[in-house]
């Protein structure tokens, strides 16, 4: 299954090695998506073991709990608050990634982008499709189309960590590419099928803080990126102002943070001229970056997940019941069967109509691995299936019963494929930390072909 061609060149491969410091900032961040994978795994567990356990009703009592200020419309119970407010920090993150790469990462390159955004795309649509053919006799649950588009990166990562595997680094930023852009396709699908009773004048509203946070972060990035406090007490306010604005107008307010995250700038200014952010001289967006990532791994998600994961499954019994709704085994085959399908499939028809082929040492079976660990889908599938179905109806708690069980079939599935390959995987791994020269720059990141 080798992908080795002998007239292949760089310029027409895909999946191949990245940039030296492009490599390094991706594996910066996915060290500290995967402490949050295990973080969420954890809490999980948690929230399971409590909700099935004789002290349920103080879990669904404290997840229920209601606070906050009513006239304002910010009046919301403990879970919603996870849902709309700390998640919106997690859809900042992803705005600022997502900016980065196309700004100033390897993905700036449209010869680099295509492939991953194609084949985040064919990894949403195909499940979809899947979910939509399974409840087509049942319009009552096909609102829960997009349950199963989403990819959950961290858990992906706690995954590889769990069964050490040696991915290789081009695998490992096309995950986390494909992640990303599966997280921003998802927060469209939100703000454009899942918003109701939409107040357009909050809307309105909404444009004037989300602009002059937009304004000044673009109008003086090294005085926030240097005086944190300044960004907490100026920006910050704006921020929150944005997202309660969008919350109000009916419109989730995750999708403020996406906008925001937006809106900050990646490139950095001196003397009036745009330079790309270097070692030691990050940009405003790597900036906030570094500082909103612990609160969103190490809080934010959790949080998010510990409430929204805990469903009453009902022994055996009530397992067994739950497969039998077309929510469950539309779920289930759509993670578990449309993500890699739609992953693979989408790769391989880019790959070939552009007359390209995979980075010599990698495979197809590389990229169905991959696939396969796309359908971990967790904390987007959770909050898109709060929006979809009532909290606490069947459909609702079928769904969560149906989200856990496809995560970790395809956990145990991508588990089984990639430890085939691991032993290449040490290859590779070995070459991309050989420096003859001690120069401090591995020597396959100097020789590759540009």
């Amino acid at each position: 299954m080798s992908s080795e061609h002998s007239g292949s060149t760089a310029a027409n491969r895909v999946l191949q090695r990245s940039s030296y410091p492009e490599w390094l900032r991706i594996h910066e961040i996915l060290r500290k998506e995967t402490v949050g994978g295990i973080i969420l795994l954890v809490v999980t567990v948690a929230a399971l073991i409590w909700a099935n356990s004789p002290f349920a009703g103080s879990y669904f009592a404290l997840r229920d709990f209601e606070f906050g200020y009513e006239p304002w419309h910010l009046k919301l119970t403990v879970g919603e608050w996870a849902a709309d407010g700390l998640l919106a920090i997690f859809f900042f993150l992803t705005g600022l990634e997502l900016k980065r790469e196309f700004v100033a990462g390897d993905l700036r390159r449209p010869s680099r982008a295509i492939v991953p955004v194609a084949a985040a795309a064919g990894g949403v649509v195909v499940p979809a499709l899947i979910y939509t053919a399974v409840n087509l006799s049942s319009p009552e649950t096909l609102r829960g189309w997009a349950i199963p588009t989403a990819t959950d990166i961290a858990f992906a990562l706690a995954v590889l960590a769990v069964i050490s595997s040696h991915l290789p680094g081009a695998l490992r930023i096309f995950l986390l590419t494909l992640a990303v852009v599966d997280d921003l396709i998802a927060i469209a699908i939100i703000a454009f099928f899942y918003s109701t009773d939409v107040h357009v004048e909050y809307l309105l509203w909404m444009l004037l803080p989300l602009g002059l946070f937009g304004f000044l972060a673009q109008r003086n990035p090294k005085f926030f990126g240097r005086r944190l406090p300044a960004a907490w007490l100026i920006l910050l306010p704006l921020g929150t102002a944005a997202w309660a604005l969008m919350h109000a107008s009916g419109v989730h307010a995750t999708v403020a943070g996406v906008l925001l995250g937006f809106l900050v700038p990646v490139l950095r200014r001196k003397d009036g001229i745009v330079q790309p952010p270097r070692p030691g001289k990050p940009g405003l967006a790597e900036v906030f970056e570094h500082r909103f990532r612990p609160l969103s791994t190490g809080v934010a998600i959790p949080l998010f997940a510990f409430f929204s994961a805990g469903v009453a499954v009902g022994g055996a019994e009530g397992f067994v019941s739950a497969l039998g709704d077309p929510v469950t085994l539309g779920i289930i085959a759509a993670l578990v069967l449309g993500k890699p399908a739609g992953i693979l499939l989408t790769t391989w028809g880019v790959t070939k109509t552009t007359k390209a082929s995979l980075d010599p040492g990698l495979s197809w079976w590389d990229v169905l691995g991959v696939g396969i660990l796309a359908g971990v889908g967790f904390t987007v599938s959770l909050l898109v299936n709060d929006l979809s179905f009532d909290a606490g109806s069947a459909s609702n708690d079928h769904a969560k019963v149906a989200i856990l069980s496809a995560s970790l079939a395809s956990a145990l599935l991508a588990t089984v494929v990639l430890r085939l390959r691991n032993r290449y995987y040490r290859a590779i791994e070995a070459e991309e930390q050989l420096d003859r020269d001690r120069d401090g720059i591995p020597d396959v990141f100097e020789d590759r072909d540009q």
